[in-house]
Formats: structure tokens, sequence, C-alpha cells
């Protein structure tokens, strides 16, 4: 499929989406005790972007991207029945986990790849990209969580992304990454839950932590409101394919699960119907 053609790998019907000026709605009508956002879900560049001056095999990259985390979203959120946001352009394009203050927000380098695209921009156009893309996510993600505290609950707002096996030449001895802010209290619980199974390595605040910047959703979503939160981090290699995502999807939703009952002390919900 071509870059600048449509949004790239989504594994439901275009259907199973509301377009909200993009920003994308997974079950929209979820009433589950969760929200979740998807903040690196697409690769696609809009056309009148020339691909920022990238070869496609970029836009196949983590750089663009997070692979596989969306497929593992959307499956979460089906099992938790819990509305999912996520952006409709790469990070590349910009970047839905950063403040539009920052200069990472519209990437000028990543990793290993200058972002010709993005070079030397002046203020009005990293304003506009803010406001054509960025905007949107916040409102929409916004809006949800406040329809839901309207109703009278308190969803809990959980983010995922993966992440390399390898990067810049250091190996990353960690299968999933539970990543917190100054709120730690469902990343603690979490963390207690995926260290019972003993499935993965798990580690706090790797391979990213609050001090690279990774926290802007919770903090402007969850934190500002009082609400539970984390953000996970998946190794992408153990998502590559559709049964991977299946499995990694199913004990996270657990994990998840569980965490907010030992919480709340409400008892662990079962994690949904089989999919």
């Amino acid at each position: 499929m071509a870059i600048g053609g449509q949004l790239r790998n989504l594994a439901p019907a275009a259907d199973d989406w509301a377009d909200e000026d993009h920003a994308l709605v997974f079950n929209p009508s979820g009433t589950g005790d969760f929200v979740l956002a998807c903040e690196h879900a697409s690769n696609f560049v809009p056309p009148e972007f020339d691909h920022l001056g990238l070869p496609e095999s970029a836009f196949e990259s983590h750089i663009a991207w997070d692979p596989g985390a969306l497929q593992v979203a959307q499956i979460i959120s089906a099992v938790l029945d819990a509305p999912l946001i996520a952006p409709a352009v790469s990070r590349l394009v910009y970047d839905c986990n950063r403040p539009p203050t920052v200069k990472d927000a519209v990437p000028e380098k990543s990793e290993t790849y200058d972002i010709p695209g993005n070079k030397g921009l002046d203020s009005s156009v990293r304003q506009a990209r803010s406001a054509r893309f960025y905007t949107p996510f916040r409102e929409t993600l916004a809006a949800t969580i406040e329809r839901r505290l309207q109703a009278g609950g308190e969803p809990v707002v959980m983010t995922i992304h993966s992440f390399v096996p390898v990067y810049r030449g250091e190996k990353r001895e960690m299968d999933l990454g539970i990543i917190h802010d100054a709120d730690s209290r469902l990343a603690d619980a979490y963390l207690r839950e995926a260290r019972r199974d003993n499935e993965y390595r798990v580690i706090r605040n790797k391979p990213y932590s609050p001090e690279d910047g990774v926290t802007h959703t919770l903090a402007v979503h969850a934190l500002s409101r009082g609400l539970l939160n984390v953000m996970i981090e998946i190794r992408n290699d153990l998502i590559a394919t559709e049964a991977d995502q299946r499995v990694m999807a199913r004990r996270l939703a657990s994990y998840a699960t569980r965490a907010v009952a030992a919480i709340t002390g409400n008892g662990a919900a079962p994690p949904g119907p089989s999919i």
C-alpha cells in the first residue's frame, strides 16, 4: 500500500472506526472501566508531506510508528469493552505523545534518520501541524474521558506502545515496560500482577521514563483528573504475528483488570469475551 494513500495497518474494517478529523476512535461506545490510547498507531503520511523526504522503507521501521501496538490495543479494547483513541498519522508528522512546546513533537531526527521534511520549520508551521493533528487527538481523548466522568464513572487511562529489541546497538533486557509518572498506583499493582504471572521480564520505567518525556498523555489526561493510569511498552518482536498479538493482549488485559481490582477492592472482573 503506497505511503500517502490511506491509513495503514488497521486490523478492523473501516466501519469499526469513527473518524474525528485526524483522530480515530475504535469501540467508541465501550462502557468498560478503561479508556485506551495508542499514540503511535499509524505510519500514514498525508500526500502533501511528500514522505517527509524519506524513503518508503523508513515508514516500515519503528521511527514512524509502534509496530504491533495498534493491533494489541484493538484486542484489549474489545476484551475490556474500552474506547480506544489513536491519531491518524505517523509520529514523524506529529508525535501526539508530546506537547506542542517541545521540539520532538515534530522531530528533525529519529534514531539514525534525519527527517528532511521537518528541518528548519518555523513556529507557524509547527503550530499548524499541532492544530491539525494533535489538537483533535487531545480533544477526542479528553471528551471520551469527560463523558465517562459525567456518567459517574472513573475511567482508568492506559496507553499502549511497542519498542524495538535492540536500540542504537544496545539489547534491551526486558519484555514489558510499565511506565508511570507521579502517580504509581496502577503501575505498582500492574507490576505485581505481571510478575506473579512470571511469563515476561517486566521492568518499571524502562525502556523509557518520565525524564524522556513519554508520559505526556498520562499527565494531561489522567494525572490532571486524579485517574488511575499506566503506559505499557511491549517488545515488538513479541507481537509480530496476529497469534502473538492476541496472546499478549489477553494477558495485558488480565493484568489490568486484576491490578485495578487490587486497588479498588472490587474483585477482579473476567477479562471479557473470547476473541
